[in-house]
């Protein structure tokens, strides 16, 4: 009994707050001209989406959508057009089907005005909560080639602040970068996802969206569940290997040697090509704001890199369901961790 109260007064995650059972999606759709394929894609599945999870998962699903374009004088119809939490999958459905993809005007679309309404949807406290963008462009503020907004939204967001707050708030972000055009804004997506410990997603063609979908929210429920049921382990851990003055990849191992000890398995969705960059993980996710990340954007692409490897249509992004915890899977766990603490 003692040991038991000692535990409850540890200052900790809220991890336990979280139920893997009760699962907020939203998709953040960019709904600019280049994207029709994949917005039919989303509408023309979305059912068979929800079903798989709630049969495979047993998830109590609410699904919100936030679709973006750009400002004026670069787009005339809207910057977000926000559909908050429904039960209803014929309501997302019906959402789905009035998304048209037009317009759009200079490069950089308003990815940060989608994030920040996302955001703000009335997210439930105990719920699993995933974000799924889908996207080809970079924002404003970070390529000043072709933007004409080269000083970032011109509503004042900042999209590296606002992935944190959602970090803060256990919101976890799935970024789906339309290849080859999103090619050049790679590690800048990767980061955004990775700083709420979240994956990155390469795709080369919208057939298999519905896929990613279904195997990346089934992935990260299962990351909670063992977070969940390790928390106390957790804890112990990186107490000691705070106190040792341990890096962030050396705590990640620390938390991959919990699972690895007691065989403790889990789902992984095979994404090989999304793996974060060190780009991504040790400079573009260290960023407090844009202005900051623009600089780093910059250095670069002026530095010689070598060559993108890119997904091919073959790529089967299936999900594998008794795997041990891999160290990437690690390395999100503790980015959760660290945020959740906050």
């Amino acid at each position: 009994m003692a040991s038991s109260l000692q535990v409850e007064k540890m200052d900790r995650p809220e991890l336990a707050k979280h139920d893997s059972s009760i699962l907020d999606l939203v998709f953040i759709m960019d709904c600019t001209g280049s994207m029709g394929s994949y917005i039919a894609s989303a509408t023309n599945s979305i059912r068979s989406i929800v079903e798989e999870i709630v049969v495979s998962e047993k998830s109590d699903i609410h699904l919100a959508l936030v679709e973006y374009r750009d400002h004026p004088p670069q787009d005339s119809t809207f910057v977000t057009r926000v559909h908050d939490f429904t039960a209803k999958v014929s309501e997302m459905k019906g959402w789905l089907e009035q998304c048209s993809a037009q317009g759009g005007g200079d490069a950089p679309e308003a990815v940060a005005d989608g994030l920040h309404a996302a955001l703000k949807l009335s997210w439930r406290e105990n719920a699993t909560k995933i974000c799924v963008l889908i996207s080809d462009a970079p924002p404003h503020g970070l390529d000043p080639n072709g933007d004409q907004f080269p000083n970032g939204c011109p509503a004042g967001l900042d999209p590296i602040k606002i992935v944190r707050e959602m970090a803060e708030k256990h919101i976890t972000l799935y970024t789906v970068g339309v290849e080859p055009p999103i090619v050049p804004y790679r590690d800048f997506f990767m980061s955004l996802a990775y700083i709420t410990g979240g994956q990155y997603v390469p795709m080369v063609t919208a057939k298999l969206l519905s896929k990613v979908i279904i195997g990346g929210v089934r992935e990260e429920i299962s990351l909670d569940r063992l977070m969940q049921e390790a928390q106390a382990d957790i804890d112990r851990e990186m107490e000691k290997a705070e106190k040792e003055g341990l890096d962030e990849n050396a705590k990640a191992q620390r938390i991959g040697s919990i699972f690895a000890a007691k065989n403790i398995r889990s789902k992984q969705m095979k994404n090989e090509y999304g793996a974060a960059s060190s780009v991504a993980k040790d400079y573009y996710s260290k960023c407090a704001d844009m202005s900051e990340m623009k600089m780093q954007f910059s250095s670069a692409a002026a530095a010689p890199t070598s060559a993108f490897a890119m997904p091919t249509t073959e790529a089967a992004y299936d999900l594998m369901e008794d795997e041990a915890v891999t160290e990437e899977q690690s390395s999100r766990m503790y980015q959760k961790w660290s945020n959740r603490k906050k």
